[in-house]
């Protein structure tokens, strides 16, 4: 099995990549500018440490993210830091729909895809739909006001569960480029999403849905978020927050 680096291992994406990954029998190395068990030290934004944790390595699973510009900087330093160091393979994890969502950290995405693409190192590409922990979350943060405020357009969310398990396939391959996209096994509603966590979390709030102005919205309510034709996922939403709430 190969010699695997993965850079935001200790992420919510990150910890069941990892943990799959060394079920299926790959030596996984951590990426972290902590010490810490099972982590190499290294620094995606200055480069600190970068090389000594590259050495060695086969297959880079870039999950890292700072959810900013910062991302592209961190992607040109890896990328030069993998071909000095002979790394055969990266593969990327990428969001469903970032070419057609204006949004800044879709954008920043969308620019480590070209960097890939350019790059002499072999890569692969996978985009996602969004987690269920961040439809969780959408919901959760607004605890504090009277109201539960749900937007018109939907999601297809996925567990990274599911994500893990597509990743730790990719790892076993050949460098593919764009592979398909994967999305979960459900299309929802912000509303029907909403009456789930409500359920879920005991809430007993009122859901007030709302319409939103912008290229943003418009997007999302032409589905540029969610994939054409069967998900991948085979967890549900509603499963999720089950196991999360129990």
């Amino acid at each position: 099995m190969s010699e695997i680096l993965v850079t935001g291992g200790t992420g919510t994406v990150g910890i069941p990549t990892v943990d799959a990954l060394r079920r299926a029998g790959h030596s996984v190395r951590v990426l972290s500018r902590h010490a810490g068990p099972d982590r190499v030290q290294g620094d995606l934004l200055t480069g600190t440490g970068l090389g000594d944790a590259l050495d060695g390595v086969d297959t880079v699973v870039h999950l890292a993210t700072s959810g900013n510009a910062k991302d592209v900087d961190a992607a040109e330093r890896l990328l030069v830091e993998a071909e000095r160091r002979g790394v055969s393979h990266i593969i990327y994890i990428s969001i469903v729909g970032i070419e057609s969502i204006p949004l800044p950290y879709y954008q920043s995405k969308l620019e480590v895809e070209h960097l890939l693409e350019a790059s002499p190192v072999p890569h692969t590409i996978l985009r996602a739909t969004q987690f269920h922990d961040l439809m969780r979350m959408i919901f959760a943060y607004q605890k504090r006001l009277p109201w539960i405020f749900v937007p018109r357009f939907g999601a297809q969310p996925i567990s990274v569960d599911d994500v893990a398990t597509r990743l730790t396939e990719l790892a076993a391959g050949e460098p593919a480029g764009r592979v398909r996209d994967i999305g979960g096994p459900e299309k929802l509603s912000a509303e029907q999403m909403a009456r789930q966590w409500k359920a879920a979390a005991h809430s007993t709030k009122r859901i007030v849905s709302i319409r939103l102005p912008g290229a943003i919205v418009r997007a999302l309510r032409e589905r540029k978020n969610m994939v054409p034709g069967p998900g991948y996922g085979t967890q549900t939403f509603s499963e999720y927050l089950a196991k999360h709430y129990s």
